[in-house]
Parts: C-alpha cells; structure tokens; sequence
C-alpha cells in the first residue's frame, strides 16, 4: 500500500492513501463524498486499457487515509492534491473530479494553477457555489445543509442508508443500473469514514468557487445527471459553461448523481473522447 505524507496531528502523521496504476499520460481521479478512490472501479479498466497512467487517491478522512479531526476545508483538500502531484512528479496531467473531488480540481486550478495539468472533467460538480445567498439566488437553502448536519449527528450510518438512496437514484435505478450489492458495498465504504470528517464535509460543500472558477485556462469537460438529486443541476453544471472558458457541458439524461457507476456505458466514451482531443 502506498502513502504520502501530508501534515501530523499530535504523536502521528497524516497520512493519504493512492493507487498509481499504468504508463503513460497520468490521469488523477479523485472521489466523491462518502466514499474512496475504489469508486472510481468502471473507469480504471477503460482508462489503463486506453494507455493512460491512473491515479486514484482517498481524500483524508475517507477509504485507508488518515482520519484527522481537522483539514476537511478545499484549501486543505487542495494542497494535499498538490502534496500528492509534487511527490509523484506528476505532469501533463487529466484532473478528474467527482462531486466532491470537482472542488478540488477547482481549487487546485485556482491556488496552483495549470502548470503541471493539461484538462480537466468536472463530474456532477459542486462549484460554483451551493449556498443560496443574496448574489447566488440558484444555490440551495442553508436549511437543506443544518438538516444534513443534524441528520450525520443523530444517526450517521442512517443517514448514510437515505444519502445512498439518492446518490444512485434507486428507486428508478434498482436491479437495472444498481444493485442492492452495488449499494451495500457503498454503505460499508461510507461508514468506516471518520465520523468528525463527515460531518465537517458538509460545511466544505458551501464553499464559493466563483473566483477560482475563472483561473480555470486549461479545456474542461463537465458532465452531470439531470435527475442529480445531492447536487441540483440546476445549481451546479447548468451554470458552469458561462464560468469555464474553454468548457463543454455534457449532460446524462435522467442520470442521477452518481453517473460514473450508473450510466457508465454514457459517461466512460465521453470521458475517452475528450481525453483524446489534441493529443
């Protein structure tokens, strides 16, 4: 198993876990919220038997990473991708987000820059910003979020049951594009999460994004479900391509959110083909 080193809480080291897979142009794959790199399966296979280099790494507090009680905030995400890219040497590279790891890519972009990345994929993204505010009327109420919160409080491995039901919309979806294995391999990822990273996950999804959003100078491909019940269309992708310059909008009808296992056959050759563009 393979580590880096980020930081240390009292006595230990904080400690993220990756995978580096293949040869060739690296592609860094980095997950959604509550799972770990290993959600990324449907997309590994295509992306090695296409000649590229696979990256996949488990944000802090999730999958075999440490789990600190504190750094659960996108500048502290960011600068453990930017750990990861620097100790690995990592050039020329795809960035490739999921949900929550769409924040990354963002921030990473905006603090870091495009030096070392070559395009980027926003999939079912967070930016640009969630929360409904006076100058962002298409955010989401912060009642929506206080109830999350006090839901991961009262019962974390419930709430995690009802958050999966949504994440793959398994009332349309069931024994079709999702199966109850699908679903129960997801829920004992999720729970072994640090219980304090899970909750303070939540405060990172009301990051605004809108000033990293035009540093952004590298071709981006954005791709999410229009029946995306955790982050709202609406909300989130719709409003991407006028922020991104160089950026193309995909979206998956009546995908759910979580389109990289649900509608993989859609997502997987729209993923190649935009990784092929300009090489």
């Amino acid at each position: 198993m393979s580590y880096i080193t980020v930081g240390k809480e009292n006595s230990g080291n904080i400690d993220i876990y990756y995978e580096d897979l293949g040869s060739g142009q690296p592609v860094v794959l980095i997950h959604g919220f509550p799972l770990s790199g290993h959600s990324w399966e449907k997309q590994v296979a295509i992306l090695l038997s296409a000649g590229y280099r696979v990256i996949t790494y488990d944000r802090r507090g999730f999958g075999d990473s440490s789990q600190p009680s504190s750094g659960y905030d996108y500048d502290t995400f960011a600068a453990d991708l930017n750990k990861l890219i620097t100790e690995l040497d990592l050039r020329d590279i795809v960035l490739v987000g999921f949900s929550m790891g769409t924040g990354e890519v963002t921030r990473y972009l905006g603090k870091y820059g495009s030096e070392r990345v070559s395009k980027a994929v926003l999939m079912a993204p967070v930016p640009p910003f969630l929360l409904k505010t006076d100058d962002n009327s298409e955010g989401v109420d912060r009642s929506v979020f206080d109830g999350i919160e006090k839901a991961i409080v009262a019962d974390r491995p419930a709430y995690l049951s009802t958050f999966l039901k949504d994440f793959y919309n398994v009332d349309v979806f069931h024994g079709d594009r999702i199966s109850d294995d699908a679903i129960r391999l997801s829920w004992n990822v999720a729970v072994e999460a640090s219980a304090k990273g899970t909750l303070d996950c939540v405060q990172s999804w009301l990051t605004d994004f809108r000033d990293d959003l035009p540093h952004i100078d590298v071709p981006t491909l954005i791709i999410q479900g229009d029946a995306d019940r955790i982050l709202p269309y609406h909300s989130t992708g719709a409003r991407l391509p006028k922020l991104i310059k160089d950026s193309r909008l995909v979206v998956i009808p009546s995908g759910p959110h979580a389109i990289n296992w649900t509608h993989a056959d859609q997502v997987n050759p729209v993923l190649l083909d935009f990784l092929k563009q300009g090489n």
